[in-house]
């Protein structure tokens, strides 16, 4: 089996096992209605007098995916621990960075449908206004990508226990981490006791300022390298745990 075939194998494998519980349609009807709720109710739309989803949309979706993106990436490796059925998966004729990728794959595919389905708010606000289409479809490439880091990160920690429970709570402070360190309240207050030039160097490290270029409509190839870093390390720590696993240490 090729390399290819191997992981189209296990992504289809692991797309399907979403759809056939309930959880995959709960996850995205409660993402769906956050998303509109946080848009039009909480994100002022409304009260901001323009046709635009920079603010009123995208603002939210570090702080929403860092609940929902662990929520729903928690099972893919505790899941195969805890039934057993993760010495089978390695016993198949795939290397464990052909399974990593598929299940990754998969999960990212998932939230892209999830991501894909808040098309309505786009059309509402089409029909509004005239807003920055270009902006707008940046907003969704950077939203895409942010996903991806994250769920990267759930991926190395449901690796790392059996415990769902734990997976989910690992991955939030994570990526709450890598939100915090270029938060504001957190850069103002790091900057009474640290030098600007260490606290700028600390923030580079967060996920806001890399996300703020997509929602300007900027596609810069250092914020597409950012988000893609992450990925990179974050399933490459995930092969490090499975690989311990496989030798039994």
């Amino acid at each position: 089996m090729s390399s290819l075939s191997a992981i189209r194998t296990i992504a289809k494998r692991e797309l399907a096992s979403y759809f056939t519980s309930p959880v995959a349609y709960v996850f995205i009807v409660i993402f769906l209605v956050l998303s509109g709720a946080f848009t039009f109710l909480l994100g002022g739309f409304f009260e901001r007098g323009e046709a635009s989803l920079v603010r009123p949309f995208f603002d939210w979706h570090p702080w929403l995916y860092l609940f929902l993106v662990p929520a729903a990436g928690m099972r893919v490796w505790s899941e195969e621990r805890r039934l057993g059925t993760l010495e089978l998966l390695l016993t198949m004729p795939v290397t464990p960075w052909q399974a990593i990728v598929g299940k990754f794959l998969a999960s990212w595919l998932f939230l892209a449908i999830a991501l894909f389905l808040t098309f309505p708010t786009v059309l509402t606000v089409k029909y509004l206004g005239s807003p920055d289409m270009g902006t707008i479809f940046s907003g969704y490439v950077g939203s895409f990508l942010l996903a991806g880091a994250y769920l990267s990160v759930t991926c190395m920690t449901s690796a790392m226990t059996r415990n769902q429970v734990i997976s989910f709570i690992l991955s939030v402070v994570i990526c709450f981490f890598l939100i915090a360190v270029g938060w504001t309240p957190v850069t103002e207050f790091l900057g009474r006791m640290l030098p600007e030039r260490l606290v700028d160097l600390v923030a580079t490290f967060s996920v806001l300022p890399h996300f703020a270029g997509f929602q300007r409509g900027v596609l810069d190839s250092r914020d597409l390298v950012f988000f893609l870093s992450i990925v990179g390390f974050a399933l490459f720590c995930t092969g490090v745990i499975i690989r311990n696993i496989r030798s039994g240490n």
